[in-house]
């Protein structure tokens, strides 16, 4: 598409604040899991990220557990061939496993805090706009990784954190730990559609 082209695509997506935040995101996202695996789709892959920017897409997530890190890695070579500005997109990523370490998975503050390190590495960036927990952890403490996720917001590797298939009693006890602590508290939750 040409710039007027990609200027009127975008005029015709339909951006919503996402949870309670300020935070505008397109109502359809880029998610990168099913091919994430596949390096050889690396080409379509990067192709695919730049047409759903040009139509207005401004919102792409990934994870660190797709293709053990490879789709994180794909993404970030798609935004440095996009060559826009960081402050057009919306990045998320999500962290659970990445590893067969014995601390290589789940949401302890120790995963937490490598898992991201390791994925703004594969990104390529220096912050997210979202990271979620993709999976709820009933072997760590909850307080734990509502520190975890309110250190690396403080820390500006994320301005938002979300939770990602966490059950209502989940969310509200995170909610309800951030308000007694004072910390940042969850915008959102990535819930299975299918």
């Amino acid at each position: 598409l040409d710039k007027q082209d990609m200027e009127a695509a975008r005029d015709e997506m339909v951006y919503r604040y996402l949870g309670n935040s300020g935070l505008r995101v397109s109502v359809l996202s880029y998610g990168n899991w099913l091919t994430a695996h596949d390096p050889k789709s690396e080409e379509d892959i990067i192709k695919c990220i730049k047409k759903a920017y040009e139509l207005g897409v401004n919102f792409f997530d990934t994870a660190e557990i797709y293709g053990a890190g490879v789709a994180e890695t794909i993404m970030g070579k798609a935004f440095k061939e996009l060559n826009v500005e960081r402050e057009n997109l919306v990045v998320s990523t999500k962290l659970v496993k990445c590893g067969d370490g014995i601390n290589d998975h789940m949401l302890s503050r120790k995963h937490l805090t490598e898992g991201m390190q390791n994925s703004l590495k594969r990104l390529q960036l220096d912050y997210v706009d979202v990271i979620f927990c993709h999976r709820p952890d009933s072997d760590t403490p909850m307080e734990e990784t509502c520190k975890a996720m309110d250190w690396i917001v403080e820390e500006g590797y994320a301005f938002y954190w979300a939770t990602s298939e966490w059950s209502p009693e989940q969310i509200t006890q995170a909610m309800e730990i951030c308000k007694r602590l004072k910390l940042n508290k969850p915008i959102a939750d990535q819930c299975q559609y299918s």
